[in-house]
């Protein structure tokens, strides 16, 4: 009896070890284990560099924000975390949009955008979305708490700092930065905000919601056919695939399926989602290195930034390691090991309970899952055809995950319901606003649902060769000529958003917006009350980065 309590204490920890390293998937509905956007890669620095990069990295600031930007009786407020470095005393202000994950204060010595901001001498901010990193607004993520969780209440929190931060700086120009969903945002406060943003940088973002986004694994299997060392790459998985459905009817086929691929528990063939879940599971092997090959990023402490589409099509034509099976399993036993991971786990019931997990102690995946869930789909199934993965993960499974994580009414009629009115306030692929730039990367699924060909009002610059949000990186010596012409490119069209230009508004208005119900006219658009500068009377007008900005952490060139 003496020894049960020192049991319960073992078997807790045990658990709670297990739990905290996670059930979650590296790689979930199109998004690794951090968010879309990794960080400016710096390991391949001296050691010098990357002290002095880590020793310019500012510190957490707090903005006030509102709880419920679209109900005016709720008063409630939260912190909301943002970062600022400077080149000059300026009147410029860059701002980079957070997403769906912890925000990093290495972008703010790191990236293209700090590039831009050193030539034009610019105020660089970066704010993290709410309900990701130390950004929470509600005591934990219940669904009653994270239905504040918006992209049009992360349009808000966007205008409602820029609102304040203009006063404060005396700025005059605000160019926006986005990577992926925060790619897709940077257009949206574009479009809805045009008073308040001057120019946009929107980078690999979706702009059609889509419940079915099959068209994902179709661009997979193109870039695999095109990006590759030799012949035969994607042939060789619908291969392996296929040798994978012979396997599992058979005890001795599921069992010579857990040893080839260090599976963490043995196979039921009668659980069904667990089978679609290890199909997806292996197929996101391939899927994360698509959509990040040769990029210049760093991200969850992870080493496999060297694994390429040339590495996995590689290893599948590689007949001394096996047969196509065989290989297959080598493509994810190597990626364990990259992860420092002892097994594949594929526990459909695992994942949903992690999920469930209404704590802050995770890094983003329920969030971002709930929104996938209410406003955009976006689930890559196996619904195409002209793909080599099979139909081994179709959409049913997807959306049946929303209801598993949070309740009964987020079935697939409530999400078809979500995504139409997401493509509906947003315009989806119909973007009609100016000075905006569009970039996309062949290489990346994601070009799917974006505008890669330019518009009458609007550039778009489509990269062969790269991946996603390859533009927003640090440039390398490695870079294919493409990518550089294209940061290039988009330097210059900063350059010329931050002319004065006709129809640029100064944010005032009428001190009572008399005339406009409280709002004031501008360019066809309604400017909020709370967002004119008149009604922001209680912010301090303090001089150009004296108080946030106590030190010039780089040199304008």
């Amino acid at each position: 009896m003496g020894m049960a309590p020192v049991l319960r204490t073992t078997l807790l920890l045990v658990l709670l070890c297990v739990y905290v390293n996670g059930y979650i998937p590296r790689f979930l509905f199109g998004r690794p284990r951090g968010g879309f956007l990794g960080s400016p890669a710096i390991d391949h620095l001296s050691l010098a560099k990357q002290k002095l990069i880590k020793s310019k990295v500012p510190a957490d600031q707090w903005f006030d924000q509102k709880l419920d930007h679209f109900d005016p009786p709720d008063t409630r407020r939260w912190q909301q975390r943002y970062f600022t470095s400077c080149a000059v005393k300026s009147n410029i202000l860059f701002v980079m949009i957070g997403g769906e994950g912890t925000a990093d204060p290495i972008w703010n010595v790191e990236g293209a955008w700090i590039g831009y901001a050193k030539k034009y001498g610019a105020v660089c901010l970066q704010l993290e979305h709410r309900y990701y990193g130390k950004s929470h607004p509600t005591k934990d993520l219940s669904v009653d708490n994270i239905k504040y969780l918006s992209s049009e209440q992360a349009l808000r929190d966007l205008a409602a700092f820029i609102t304040a931060k203009k006063k404060e700086y005396h700025a005059e120009k605000v160019i926006v930065f986005g990577g992926s969903y925060p790619g897709s945002l940077a257009a949206w406060v574009r479009m809805k905000y045009p008073y308040l943003v001057n120019g946009a940088v929107s980078a690999s973002a979706p702009l059609l919601a889509q419940v079915d986004f099959k068209g994902y694994l179709e661009v997979v299997r193109n870039s695999l056919d095109t990006y590759k060392v030799v012949e035969g790459c994607t042939d060789a998985i619908t291969i392996a695939n296929t040798a994978i459905e012979t396997s599992l009817p058979t005890s001795s086929g599921r069992n010579k399926l857990k040893t080839l691929f260090r599976l963490c528990n043995d196979i039921d063939a009668h659980e069904k989602k667990d089978i679609a879940n290890l199909y997806t599971t292996l197929a996101g092997n391939f899927m994360n290195v698509v959509q990040y090959n040769k990029d210049n990023r760093a991200f969850e402490g992870a080493k496999d930034a060297n694994i390429t589409i040339d590495t996995v099509c590689g290893i599948m034509t590689n007949k001394s390691i096996g047969d196509e099976l065989e290989r297959y399993a080598y493509v994810n036993n190597l990626l364990l090991s990259v992860y420092s991971e002892k097994c594949t786990d594929f526990k459909y019931q695992n994942m949903i309970t992690s999920l469930r997990d209404a704590s802050w102690k995770g890094e983003g995946a329920r969030q971002w899952t709930y929104q996938t869930c209410t406003e955009f789909g976006w689930y890559q199934s196996s619904d195409s055809d002209d793909q080599p993965f099979k139909h081994t993960f179709p959409i049913e499974f997807w959306t049946q995950q929303c209801q598993d994580i949070f309740s009964p009414k987020f079935n697939s009629t409530f999400i078809e319901k979500a995504v139409e009115e997401t493509n509906i306030n947003y315009g989806a692929r119909n973007y009609t606003e100016d000075r905006i730039v569009f970039v996309n990367g062949a290489i990346d699924p994601w070009h799917y649902l974006s505008i890669t060909k330019s518009l009458p009002q609007a550039e778009a610059i489509y990269i062969p060769g790269t991946a996603h949000c390859a533009n927003m990186y640090p440039p390398s010596p490695e870079d294919p000529g493409p990518l550089t012409a294209a940061r290039a490119r988009i330097e210059v069209l900063i350059g010329q958003w931050l002319r004065p230009q006709q129809g640029d508004l100064r944010l005032s208005g009428p001190p009572s917006g008399q005339g406009t119900g409280g709002r004031v006219q501008t360019r066809d658009r309604m400017v909020p009350a709370d967002l004119r500068a008149d009604s922001l009377a209680t912010v301090p007008l303090t001089p150009p980065n004296i108080a946030f900005c106590p030190a010039y952490i780089f040199s304008r060139q």
